[in-house]
C-alpha cells in the first residue's frame, strides 16, 4: 500500500483520472481516510485502543439519547411493518403450507371462506411452521464514526444505532430473534426490560467498555456457522481487512448485509483554502494549501472506495445499501428491507 505522502505528491503532479480502475482501492483508502478537517471527517481505521477520558462522555451522551433514539426506532419499525403490501401469511413465523377440507367439529374462524365459495366443500388454510431466525448486529464503534460535519446533522454513530435499533425492532416485532455481536462474540443482555431495551443497554455497555479494543468488522472467529448478520459501519478500514472478512464470512457461511454510512462532506470534500486535516484515529495531520486542487480527484477516489466495497459484496454474496445522515432513516430501511428479504427468499428462508 502506498504511503500517504507519496500518493499526495503524485495526485497533485497528475491530471485526476476522470474513472480510476477499482483496483486503486488502497491509494483512495490512504487519501480518503485522512482527509479531515480537524475534530473531522474519516480516517483509515486502525486497531484503536480507546481512550477513557474521551469514552466517558461519549459514552453519557449516549445513554442520554437512547430513550429518543428507541422512540423513534419503534416509530419506524412500525412504520415499516404497516408497509408489508402483498403478504398473507396466518401470523409471525408462519408460511401458507397447503389447504385441506374442514373436518367435523373444525372451528369456524378456520375456515378459508374465499377459498371455500370457490368449490362445494368448506376449506382450511394450513401453515407451516418455521422457527425464528436469529440476526446478529454489529456496530461500528469506533472514533471515526464519533463525527459530523454539521451541528444540524447526527454523528455517524448515532445514525448507524439508531438504524440498528429501529431493525431490531422491526424484526422482533415479525418473532425473530436479534443479539448484538461482540469482539468476543454474541453479547448477554441485561434481564431486565423488553427485548429492544436490553438490545440498547447491552449497546450502551459496549461503548463503555474499553476492552477488548474496537474493530470496524467483527472477527468472524466469533461468527456462528449459518449466521445472519448486520453491519452499520463507515468502512472506512483497511482494505485487506474488508476483503477478508467479507470473503471469510462467505465460507463460514454467515450472510451479511453491510448498511454504509456517511457524511454527506465525506463525497464531496467542499473545502477551499488552507486546511489542515487531523485524524480521529492516531493519523499524522495532513496539512493542504489549496485543498480546492483535489475536489476532483478526491471525488474519483471516493467513488472507486464505493464502487469496490459494492463489488466485494456482491462477489461473496452479501447485500449494501447506502446511507448518508443528511437523508431521512426510512427510506435506507425500506431499501434494507427489500434487500433482505430478496436475498433470504433467494436462500429458502424468510424475513
Amino acid at each position: 500500500m502506498p504511503a500517504l505522502a507519496s500518493f499526495l505528491q503524485r495526485l497533485t503532479k497528475r491530471t485526476p483520472q476522470p474513472h480510476p480502475p477499482r483496483d486503486d482501492w488502497s491509494a483512495a483508502q490512504d487519501f480518503t481516510a485522512s482527509l479531515t478537517p480537524k475534530a473531522s471527517a474519516a480516517p483509515r481505521k486502525t486497531q484503536e485502543q480507546p481512550n477513557p477520558a474521551r469514552l466517558a462522555p461519549q459514552a453519557a451522551a449516549l445513554a442520554a439519547r437512547l430513550p429518543d433514539l428507541m422512540l423513534q426506532a419503534n416509530h419506524l419499525a412500525a412504520t415499516l411493518q404497516a408497509g408489508q403490501h402483498g403478504q398473507k401469511r396466518a401470523g409471525s413465523g408462519e408460511s401458507f403450507w397447503q389447504y385441506r377440507q374442514a373436518q367435523p367439529g373444525e372451528p369456524v374462524h378456520h375456515i378459508d371462506w374465499r377459498q371455500s365459495a370457490r368449490t362445494a366443500h368448506a376449506y382450511v388454510r394450513e401453515t407451516e411452521a418455521q422457527a425464528p431466525q436469529t440476526y446478529l448486529l454489529w456496530c461500528d464503534l469506533t472514533p471515526s464514526m464519533q463525527w459530523r460535519s454539521a451541528p444540524n446533522l447526527p454523528e455517524k454513530g448515532e445514525r448507524a444505532i439508531l438504524l440498528q435499533l429501529a431493525l431490531a425492532a422491526y424484526l422482533l416485532r415479525n418473532g425473530e430473534h436479534v443479539r448484538l455481536l461482540t469482539p468476543s462474540g454474541p453479547a448477554t443482555p441485561p434481564p431486565a426490560g423488553t427485548p429492544l431495551e436490553r438490545l440498547a443497554l447491552t449497546l450502551v455497555g459496549m461503548a463503555k467498555t474499553t476492552t477488548p479494543p474496537f474493530a470496524a468488522l467483527p472477527p468472524t472467529s466469533v461468527v456462528p456457522r449459518h449466521a445472519r448478520l448486520i453491519i452499520a459501519s463507515d468502512f472506512l478500514c483497511d482494505a485487506s481487512l474488508l476483503h477478508a472478512t467479507l470473503q471469510h464470512l462467505a465460507g463460514v457461511p454467515a450472510q451479511a448485509h453491510l448498511v454504509h454510512i456517511a457524511d454527506p462532506v465525506e463525497y464531496l470534500l467542499p473545502y477551499k483554502g488552507h486546511i489542515t486535516f487531523q485524524g480521529l484515529e492516531h493519523e499524522a495531520p495532513l496539512d493542504l494549501p489549496h485543498v480546492q486542487a483535489l475536489q476532483q480527484a478526491y471525488k474519483d477516489q471516493m467513488s472507486a472506495h464505493t464502487a469496490t466495497l459494492q463489488t466485494y459484496a456482491s462477489r461473496y454474496g452479501h447485500t449494501l445499501t447506502h446511507h448518508t445522515t443528511q437523508n431521512a432513516p426510512l427510506p435506507t430501511l425500506l431499501a434494507l428491507q427489500d434487500q433482505m428479504s430478496a436475498h433470504t427468499h433467494h436462500n429458502g428462508g424468510r424475513v
